[in-house]
């Protein structure tokens, strides 16, 4: 039997999940609504380069998985990636969230570039790193839970930024004004009463918002890496753990069926997020017509954070895949719904918003909690731990699904007429309505191809079990042969 992990250990673990998620949501949300409507390049070139630069990821993840696999310091495998993708980071953030005026593709293309790739440097040992720290199925599911509360967290803490802006460019100025207006858009939005509200020009609202995230990630980014750092100790390694070359390691990653399945799954499911996500900014506000974002966003994540007991306890109960399609079938349902809705349906919009918000935190934890328990099927056939090549495939497939959605979402919309700039009246019909379509049925398509695959996943929770026995005896054998100290 596994030691049992500390609440220590998990919540401190977790916090890198913080700032990970206050980058991921300007970058979905707000950086293609203010490179294109701010700063006025094409809504298809921000796609298309979008797409781009995640093409360098081919490279960078492999690369990172592999060595930090390998990689042996006094502080660990994966400590040292976190600490020196940090500063890439920081700086990355900076000049791609802060961009001087008269910017082009060349510039957005290299600190976007950069950018990937202090996130790849800090997240995918990271997430290896969540992996390795206990064997037992269920203890996973706390880590990867913990991980995604921090995640929920960063991610209000990002949809405060704009939502604080918006107040403030609305006249508000305060800490009370700012809690009274929130207040006040929190019962606009269950009301109707937004009709008399002015929407805030995009155009205006979007370099300030995307400085202020910026800064936010300055301060937050090391805080939470020096917590993680230090307060938590990475697993020791096995003297004689068998190494696979990365040729034949890449072979039975190849033949791992549960893995091939989940990098399936993952590829559909964020796709089909990315693909509504891109162009959510424009849907909520030229669409439907709410003029507060960052609020909506702000009571969206609350809903999120507020669901993971749920989301845990439904896991144990029927298994993490069983309780992966609830999400999915639930968000598909969503999105079919807000194909009905029109400019002024604040009420309908908002409760659906909270639905999906409910079901986020089991959209992002649970395919990386499945993720774990695959690994130990590549450990009992080749007998090395090497989490950090199958988390180098699960965030490669996740930032290919996640560029191409969002690249292709926005090609479509802005190639068929929708101007980011002047909204609806300065589209063409056809340009809304594939807005429309996009954010509505887009999903739909993608969720309903996963979900023939989950539904005949083959690692249930009896089926993990024997294989962590297999595995445990394993370790006992590894321990008894290693010479003594």
């Amino acid at each position: 039997m596994s030691d049992i992990l500390s609440k220590k250990t998990i919540w401190a673990h977790g916090a890198v999940g913080l700032p990970l998620a206050v980058i991921g949501y300007p970058l979905s949300i707000w950086i293609p609504a203010h490179y294109s409507g701010g700063l006025g390049i094409s809504l298809a070139a921000v796609g298309t380069i979008l797409m781009l630069a995640r093409l360098t990821d081919v490279i960078t993840d492999p690369l990172v998985g592999e060595i930090s696999d390998r990689f042996r310091t006094r502080i660990g495998r994966r400590k040292p990636w976190l600490l020196a993708g940090m500063p890439v980071m920081m700086i990355g953030v900076y000049n791609l969230f802060i961009p001087p005026e008269g910017v082009g593709l060349l510039y957005f293309l290299m600190w976007l570039t950069i950018f990937f790739l202090g996130a790849t440097m800090i997240a995918l040992p990271h997430r290896a790193w969540g992996a390795e720290l206990s064997p037992d199925y269920h203890q996973r599911s706390r880590v990867t839970a913990a991980r995604e509360v921090y995640v929920l967290l960063g991610l209000m803490l990002a949809a405060a930024v704009p939502m604080i802006i918006e107040i403030r460019a609305d006249g508000g100025s305060g800490v009370a004004e700012v809690f009274t207006t929130l207040w006040n858009d929190a019962i606009g939005a269950f009301s109707g009463d937004f009709r008399d509200k002015q929407v805030v020009d995009r155009a205006t609202l979007t370099g300030p918002v995307l400085a202020g995230l910026a800064w936010t990630v300055v301060i937050v980014l090391p805080i939470c890496i020096g917590i993680a750092v230090f307060m938590v100790k990475e697993p020791k390694a096995i003297a004689n753990e068998p190494r696979p070359s990365l040729k034949d390691g890449l072979k039975l990653v190849m033949k791992n069926g549960p893995m091939l399945r989940v990098l399936l799954i993952v590829l559909l499911v964020h796709f089909g997020e990315s693909f509504r996500n891109a162009v959510s900014l424009f849907f909520i506000r030229d669409i439907v017509g709410v003029p507060t974002i960052g609020a909506a966003y702000f009571f969206y994540f609350i809903a999120g954070l507020g669901a993971i007991p749920f989301w845990l306890w439904l896991g144990r109960k029927i298994g993490k895949h069983r309780a992966f399609m609830g999400t999915l079938i639930t968000v598909a349902t969503v999105s079919g719904a807000n194909l009905f809705l029109g400019y002024g349906d604040y009420l309908a919009f908002f409760l659906l918003f909270i639905i999906k918000g409910f079901c986020f935190g089991g959209l992002q934890f649970l395919p990386f909690a499945m993720l774990a328990d695959v690994v130990d099927v590549d450990a009992a056939r080749s007998g090395g731990k090497r989490a950090g090549t199958y988390f180098a495939f699960l965030g490669f497939t996740e930032k290919m699904a996640i560029a191409f959605g969002t690249g292709v979402s926005l090609n479509v919309v802005g190639l068929l007429g929708f101007n980011p700039s002047g909204g609806v009246a300065a589209s063409t019909e056809i340009g809304v309505l594939s807005l429309r379509l996009v954010y509505c049925l887009g999903p739909i398509l993608f969720y309903g191809l996963a979900l023939k695959l989950i539904w005949s996943y083959p690692l249930t929770p009896a089926r993990h079990a024997r294989l962590r026995e297999s595995l445990e005896r394993r370790a006992i054998r590894l321990g008894a042969n290693s010479p003594s100290p």
